[in-house]
């Protein structure tokens, strides 16, 4: 029997290590490591059932033991956060037809609204084995920011492409809102099958030269949904990001 598809398994990926920020996931200013902030909005989601951390070390499990929080511990030579996902599910005997959400789990200001809207995507985008999220690009400067990856749709709200250049490119300069350009949320919900199918394919040539994993579902000809939200805070890569959550957060607190 399937599982409801009203709800998810929000499972957060959480490597100790990390270039330019390392042990990142566990800096601690705020009195809770940073994956514990994502938990906890994760949470928040109305399509939440279950919000589990796939960590890569004992650090993050002891670190995260005090708040209750549950945690697999997978591998540590994972290349990339999709298989430590799919590891997860299978050490918590997920079923096939289960609604997993990919958190990233350096994003401590997550809106659970953006959760719960890559969840619907995968369920109204016909044929989507894979739902994510998108929101307007503010500034010139953001759109041509090879940091910040761009998506163009479909008319059916699947994606088109995905790409770290400035797409779509408008010739005309007509600036029609209906191809705007959209930063991509990174943000997916998937059946479990999936997963473990995503999981184990090979990797593609337009995916290795973006560095960009979704484009591994598109370039074997599947479909992925992808939804609108609200902007939102960006993840935390640098210790200066990481001070700047800091002071946002000292400041909602009253601190």
């Amino acid at each position: 029997m399937g599982v409801s598809v009203s709800s998810a398994v929000i499972i957060v990926p959480a490597r100790l290590a990390s270039t330019r920020f390392p042990g990142k996931v566990l800096a601690s200013r705020t009195g809770k490591p940073l994956v514990q902030h994502v938990v906890e909005r994760a949470a928040m989601a109305k399509c939440c059932r279950l919000v589990i951390v796939a960590a890569d070390d004992a650090q993050i499990v002891e670190a995260l033991r005090p708040f209750g929080t549950r945690v697999v511990l997978t591998s540590p030579d994972h290349a990339n956060g999709t298989s430590r996902l799919a590891e997860a599910a299978t050490l918590l005997n997920l079923e096939p037809d289960e609604i997993i959400v990919n958190a990233q789990g350096d994003e401590p200001e997550i809106e659970p609204e953006t959760i719960d809207a890559a969840v619907r995507a995968l369920l109204t985008t016909p044929g989507a084995v894979v739902g994510t999220v998108a929101c307007p690009i503010a500034s010139d400067a953001d759109f041509g920011n090879p940091n910040i990856v761009k998506v163009v749709r479909r008319l059916d709200s699947s994606a088109l492409y995905f790409s770290r250049g400035a797409i779509p490119h408008d010739r005309d300069h007509r600036r029609d809102p209906e191809s705007a350009a959209l930063r991509h949320v990174g943000v997916y919900a998937y059946r479990n099958a999936f997963l473990q199918r995503y999981a184990q394919m090979p990797s593609t040539p337009l995916e290795r030269t973006e560095q960009l994993e979704q484009l591994r579902v598109l370039e074997h000809g599947l479909t992925i949904g992808v939804g609108l939200c609200e902007p939102g805070a960006a993840g935390v890569d640098t210790p200066e990001q990481y001070e700047a959550f800091v002071q946002r957060w000292n400041a909602r607190e009253g601190r």
